[in-house]
C-alpha cells in the first residue's frame, strides 16, 4: 500500500538522522507547544526521544535491516524484508505506527523509572509533568499516545486504531506534491527537506498567540522569535503567503505599549525584555508582493512605525542618529538583542554604534515609505523615506573605514572598532553605496585570508584570533550569507552573488546527506562537520540538548532560506 503512495511522490526526504524534529504540524491541524510533546530521531536505529518534561523513549527494533524511503518531519517509512514500517502523526497528540513481522515497539522513561504494563498497552505516568504518554499495540500496529490523563490518553489510543495509516500518511506527504519546483531539478530532495522542517516547525494558534506563528526549532527553542519568523516567513511566501502573512502578524502582536517587540514569545504569553534586529517591515513588504493584500498592510503600518520610532528612541544613546543594541552582563551573550549573542564584536561589553542595526532599520524605514505609500499615505511615506535616506548616509559616511576598505562598528568616542565581521557586508543591502566600495567590499568576500573560505562566508574574518567554530566567533551562517547575496544582487553583482549562493546549496546539501538534518551554523573552514562545532562553550561529543546545547538541527531558518535559494531566480532582489 505504501508503494502506492510512494509513486505518488519524487525525491521525497529519505535520510533519518539524530536530532531530525518530529512531530504535527500547525499546517496540518492543531498543535500544542504547551505538551512538550514533540519526537526526534533518538540515535539508536529509529528510536523517538520524546521531549515531555520527563522525557520517554520510543524504542523501535528491526530484526534484519531495512531502508528509509521516507523521512519527513511527520512520516517515517522503512522499507523491511517483511513489509512497510510506518509512522505517521494523525494529531498532536498521537503517532499511529505499523508493525511488521521482525519489528519491535517498546516505550519506557529515558532515566529508567519503572513504567505501567498491561496486556498490549504500557502506560508512562509523570505525575510531577501531570502527563501520561500511552502504548497500545495490537497486531501489525501500535499507537502512541499522550493526555493530561490515562483516561484521555487511552481514549486517544482507542480512537485511533480506526485510522488508515496509509491514508494519514498520505495527507501528511500530500504537501509536498504542490512545492513550487526549484531552479534546479539536482536539489529537488534537498528542497523536499527543507520544506519538511518548515513544515513540522511551524505551529497553529496557541494560548497568547492568535494564529500560526512558528519557532525556530520545537525543541530547544519552543517559542515564536522576531528575527527568526521573518525568515521564515521570506521562504512561506513560496508556499502559502498567507500563511506567510500570519507568521509575522504574529509577531508584530506581542508589541508593547511603547512600540517595543520581543524578541522572544511563547504560547504562555511570556515574553523577553529586549528586541531583536528590525526585519518586520521588510518582511511585511516581501509578503504583500505576493498576496497584494492592502488590508494587511494597514494593519501592520502602526506597528512597524511604532517599532522603529522605539528604537529611534531607546536605542542611540549618544543621539548621533545611529543605532546600539543592548549590550548584557553573560559573557557567552553580550548581544542577544542583535541575534549575534557571542560575536566578539562585542566581548568589550560596550555599546556600539552597531552596522547591522543600522542597516537594518534603514532597510526598514525605506519598506516603511513603501507600504505608507501604497496606503496612500504620501507624507508618512516622505518622513519615512527621508528617515531612510539619512541613516543610509549616516551608515556610509560614519562606519566606513577608508583604509581598510570596511564597514565597522563605532564606540560612543566614535573609534571604530575593527573587528571584521560577516556584518560588514550588510551596508550592499543599501543604495547610494559610494564608488569602489563594492568592489573593496567583494576583494574581502574573495580574500582567502579574510572572508573566502572553504564554506564562506565566515561570521568572523579569519585573520581574527578570535575565529573559530562557536556560533558568531566564524562559523558560516544561512541568514546572514542570504542577506550578503541579496546586497550583491541589489549592487549588479549577480555572479558573486550566484557563487556565494552555490557555495551555500553545496554545503548544508553535504551536511544533510550526511547526517539527514539541516543546521544551525557550520564551520565555515569545513574542517570538522557542524557536530564538532562549539556552541557557547566546548562541544560535549553528545546530542544532549538538555545538558548542553550544540549546533541545533532542524533548524528552520537554515532551512527557510536554502528553500529561497533554491526557488528563487539568480536574480532577485
Amino acid at each position: 500500500m505504501f508503494a502506492r503512495i510512494l509513486s505518488e511522490h519524487t525525491s521525497l526526504p529519505d535520510i533519518w538522522g539524530e536530532g531530525l524534529i518530529f512531530a504535527f504540524s500547525g499546517l496540518d491541524g492543531t498543535t500544542n507547544a504547551a505538551s512538550g510533546f514533540v519526537a526526534t530521531a533518538h540515535n539508536v536505529n529509529y528510536d523517538l526521544l520524546i521531549h515531555t518534561p520527563r522525557r520517554r523513549i520510543l524504542e523501535l527494533r528491526l530484526s534484519v535491516p531495512g531502508t528509509v524511503r521516507v523521512a519527513t518531519g511527520d512520516v517515517l517509512a522503512v522499507q523491511t524484508p517483511n513489509d512497510w514500517l510506518v509512522l505517521a502523526w494523525t494529531q498532536w497528540h498521537t503517532l499511529l505506527g505499523t508493525l511488521p513481522a521482525g519489528v519491535s515497539v517498546a516505550l519506557r522513561f529515558e532515566d529508567g523509572q519503572p513504567i505501567t504494563t498491561e496486556e498490549g498497552i504500557t502506560a508512562a505516568h509523570d505525575p510531577a509533568g501531570g502527563d501520561v504518554v500511552m502504548l497500545q499495540q495490537s497486531p501489525g500496529r501500535f499507537v502512541l499516545s499522550f493526555g493530561r490523563s490515562e483516561q484521555e490518553a487511552r481514549i486517544r489510543c482507542t480512537t485511533a486504531t480506526s485510522l488508515s495509516i496509509w491514508e494519514e500518511a498520505a495527507r501528511r506527504l500530500e504537501p509536498y506534491r504542490h512545492l513550487p519546483n526549484p531552479q534546479s531539478d539536482e536539489h529537488e530532495r534537498l528542497l523536499k527537506k527543507c520544506f519538511s522542517v518548515m513544515k513540522v516547525n511551524t505551529l497553529s494558534a496557541e494560548g497568547a498567540i492568535a494564529q500560526t506563528w512558528s519557532t525556530p526549532d520545537r525543541v530547544p527553542h519552543r517559542d515564536m522569535w522576531l528575527w527568526d519568523s521573518v525568515f521564515h516567513s521570506l521562504a512561506m511566501n513560496h508556499v502559502d503567503a498567507d500563511v506567510s502573512w500570519e507568521l509575522l502578524k504574529s509577531v508584530l502582536a506581542t508589541q508593547k505599549p511603547d512600540g517595543m517587540i520581543p524578541h522572544q514569545t511563547s504560547a504562555a504569553g511570556r515574553s523577553s525584555s529586549i528586541s531583536q534586529p528590525p526585519l518586520l517591515a521588510w518582511g511585511v513588504w516581501r509578503n504583500w508582493l505576493q498576496t497584494r493584500d492592502d488590508h494587511a498592510l494597514a494593519w501592520a503600518l502602526p506597528r512597524l512605525e511604532a517599532h522603529l520610532e522605539w528604537a529611534r528612541a531607546h536605542r542611540d544613546r549618544n543621539r548621533n542618529g545611529l543605532l546600539e543594541w543592548f549590550i548584557e552582563g553573560d559573557p557567552r551573550c553580550r548581544s542577544g538583542e542583535s541575534g549575534l549573542d557571542n560575536s566578539p564584536r562585542f566581548d568589550a561589553a560596550v555599546e556600539l554604534d552597531a552596522v547591522d542595526f543600522s542597516t537594518f532599520a534603514a532597510q526598514d524605514m525605506l519598506c516603511v515609505s513603501r507600504i505608507a505609500q501604497q496606503l496612500g499615505q504620501r507624507r508618512a511615506a516622505a518622513r519615512w523615506k527621508a528617515r531612510a535616506d539619512d541613516l543610509r548616509d549616516k551608515v556610509h559616511a560614519l562606519l566606513w573605514d577608508e583604509g581598510d576598505g570596511f564597514y565597522y562598528d563605532r564606540d560612543m568616542s566614535g573609534q571604530f572598532s575593527r573587528v571584521p565581521a560577516a556584518t560588514g557586508f550588510l551596508p550592499l543591502l543599501l543604495d547610494a553605496m559610494p564608488p569602489g566600495r563594492v568592489d573593496r567590499l567583494i576583494g574581502h568576500l574573495m580574500d582567502e585570508k579574510m572572508f573566502c573560505t572553504a564554506f564562506p562566508v565566515p561570521s568572523l574574518a579569519l585573520s581574527h584570533p578570535a575565529f573559530g567554530t562557536d556560533m558568531w566567533r566564524g562559523p558560516a551562517w544561512i541568514n546572514l550569507n542570504y542577506l550578503i547575496i541579496h546586497g550583491l544582487r541589489r549592487q549588479g553583482r549577480s555572479a558573486e552573488a550566484r557563487w556565494l549562493a552555490d557555495r551555500t546549496i553545496h554545503h548544508v546539501n553535504k551536511y544533510y546527506h550526511r547526517y539527514g538534518v539541516i543546521f544551525e551554523f557550520y564551520d565555515a573552514t569545513d574542517r570538522i562537520p557542524p557536530t564538532r562545532c562549539d556552541r557557547k562553550g566546548p562541544n560535549l561529543g553528545l546530542y544532549d540538548i538538555r545538558r548542553k546545547y550544540d549546533s541545533i538541527r532542524d533548524y528552520h531558518w537554515s532551512a527557510a532560506l536554502t528553500a529561497c535559494l533554491l526557488w528563487e531566480p539568480p536574480d532577485a532582489v
